[in-house]
């Protein structure tokens, strides 16, 4: 996780800090502080997918619905639904994955983001945590928390804007080249530079991009990418948009990509 702030169109990356496991998350979550947060994991499921699994319409019902199945489960009624398509045409898509380029939010391998759906999401349901757009905790909640919201970040979207198809990180020891080192350098002196839409500029001490920098496998460095989507949004919000940048339009039970 990157924490930070904003000053004007600056934000300042306060902190990394790491949760070593899906318990220290859920604890996290439950911690008193108010927060908006961006979140690297799809929020919701392709309504065509929905649809003909015949699985609930609504927001908050598929999300309960999807939690109660295993990843046996998941993964069976998902090649299930592939097989029965035309080659080029297997997987259903969100709306946000063409103006994204994200996966489909149902592949259960490369990346397994079905997965980290069905980790993730039901947890933040439990906390309580609001989803712009999608779901929002009973106002009278006993006891009452501090807001904290969660927003669908992407950091590829953002890296793209500034590497292009150049790869910046890998988990495969052997892919760990001094190429993508090299690309790590070059996309934060561009999220210093502001070289992107999102109009803000990443401010960074001198030791947290050498960490940075040294991350191989790009988890903090994905986090600081994040950081700055929720920035974004969080402009939005503070400009009187209540759904912090996401499309007034999207689809409820999809979900959309902050600043796609």
């Amino acid at each position: 996780m990157a924490w930070g702030r904003m000053h004007g169109p600056v934000v300042v990356l306060e902190r990394l800090e790491s949760l070593p496991s899906l318990e220290a998350f859920e604890q996290w979550l439950l911690e008193p502080r108010a927060w908006t947060g961006g979140f690297d994991m799809p929020f919701g499921l392709p309504r065509e997918l929905v649809s003909t699994l015949d699985w609930p319409l609504t927001w908050e019902a598929c999300m309960r619905h999807y939690a109660t199945l295993s990843r046996a489960d998941i993964r069976a009624a998902f090649a299930g639904f592939c097989d029965a398509r035309p080659a080029g045409g297997k997987f259903a898509h969100r709306a946000c994955d063409g103006p994204a380029g994200s996966s489909p939010s149902m592949k259960w391998v490369n990346p397994p983001v079905a997965y980290m759906l069905h980790a993730g999401v039901p947890r933040l349901l439990d906390a309580g945590v609001v989803l712009p757009g999608l779901w929002s905790p009973c106002a009278t909640q006993d006891p009452p928390r501090p807001r904290r919201v969660a927003l669908e970040a992407y950091p590829g979207l953002l890296a793209r804007e500034i590497l292009g198809k150049r790869s910046y990180k890998s988990d495969d020891l052997a892919k760990q080249t001094p190429d993508r080192l090299i690309t790590r350098k070059d996309l934060l002196t561009g999220l210093e530079a502001g070289h992107t839409r999102l109009g803000l500029r990443l401010k960074l001490t001198h030791a947290q991009r050498d960490a940075l920098v040294d991350d191989a496998k790009g988890d903090a460095l994905d986090a600081v990418l994040c950081l700055l989507q929720v920035a974004w949004g969080q402009r939005h919000h503070a400009q009187g948009d209540p759904f912090y940048g996401l499309p007034a339009d999207m689809d409820p039970l999809e979900g959309w990509i902050l600043s796609a």
